[in-house]
């Protein structure tokens, strides 16, 4: 039977979970482990990948993995190939390492529940599966990205914490960090007795997390069905939605740095994340079709990944309501 063909476009989000062959370990000690993310984060610098969680377990990993480009087969081949020549180099082995075909569940980015679904999946397997027990806490599991979530120094640059952060009221700092601690360990003691939740089960069996438009859409481009057409005639009216796209987002960058009494020149000069920039790219995304990667070098914000986060930030939502009370007379 054919495999079916990956789904892949820009500003996708990934479930990705893969095991070893038969099994076996994918990491057998501390320097494997330390090795595995260091591979993981060159994969990342490659691709432009971002991380919102991941787990290493002795013989699986879960990634919650976002794709700014449509590289997911790609990087995907590099990171797996590449880890099995490391392990196999330093064990002196040969075979495989990793079992079958990974599994890659796609999330719809545009929800506002599936972030913390899917991170709590991931940050909560040391729990489930005992290796961390009931006198430890979670930060006591060292090759996860949640002992990053409570700290913000000696984060990797390709882990993004604010947009599951965000999703659930909380922000990146001293305080929320505290609660999203407080928060999970109490998840850690529930999940020991309690029966998973049907979002859960859902995850474990899908092959895509959504509603039935994402749903749609998600088989339609399985099918095929997707950008069809005359190639000349989808070149040219590609071209022309984008030049429409990119003049419409002009002009609301212009009138938002206007209302928000800023000047372009001013932008590289401000951090990154600044709130300001952050507005006005939810409000650039949420009017126009432009790529995140215009956006995003248009407000000098660094990787383009940073304009999905803005959506969720909620730091910004008052300036954004701003920007479109504004637009909206």
């Amino acid at each position: 039977m054919a495999r079916k063909t990956r789904v892949e476009f820009a500003g996708a989000i990934y479930h990705i979970l893969d095991r070893g062959d038969r099994r076996e370990a994918i990491a057998v000690d501390d320097e494997d482990r330390r090795s595995f993310l260091a591979t993981l984060g060159e994969a990342c610098e490659r691709t432009g990948w971002r991380i919102h969680a991941y787990v290493l377990m002795s013989n699986h990993y879960h990634l919650m993995l976002e794709t700014p480009e449509p590289n997911l087969v790609k990087g995907m081949h590099w990171f797996q190939a590449t880890w099995t020549i490391r392990f196999n180099r330093r064990w002196k082995a040969s075979g495989h390492v990793l079992q079958g075909r990974y599994k890659a569940v796609v999330v719809d980015p545009e929800e506002t529940q599936y972030f913390g679904i899917l991170s709590d999946y991931i940050h909560l397997n040391p729990a489930r599966a005992g290796i961390v027990s009931a006198e430890e806490t979670l930060a006591d599991y060292a090759w996860s990205s949640y002992p990053a979530y409570l700290r913000k120094v000696r984060r990797p640059e390709w882990l993004l914490t604010e947009v599951v952060l965000g999703e659930l009221g909380m922000e990146d700092s001293a305080i929320g960090r505290r609660q999203y601690a407080k928060r999970m360990e109490a998840r850690a003691q529930e999940g020991r007795t309690t029966e998973p939740s049907a979002e859960l089960a859902q995850l474990r069996r899908g092959w895509c997390l959504g509603g039935e438009k994402f749903r749609a859409r998600i088989l339609r481009m399985l099918e095929g069905k997707e950008g069809k057409g005359k190639a000349k005639k989808a070149t040219r009216d590609a071209d022309v939605r984008r030049d429409h796209a990119e003049i419409e987002a002009k002009r609301l960058l212009d009138c938002g740095l206007k209302l928000l009494g800023l000047e372009a020149a001013e932008l590289e000069r401000l951090p990154r994340g600044d709130e300001r920039k952050l507005a006005l790219a939810a409000l650039i995304r949420s009017r126009t079709t432009v790529s995140n990667g215009w956006t995003a070098a248009a407000l000098c914000m660094g990787h383009p990944s940073r304009v999905t986060t803005s959506l969720k930030m909620p730091k910004t939502h008052a300036l954004r309501r701003k920007l479109e009370a504004a637009f909206a007379n």
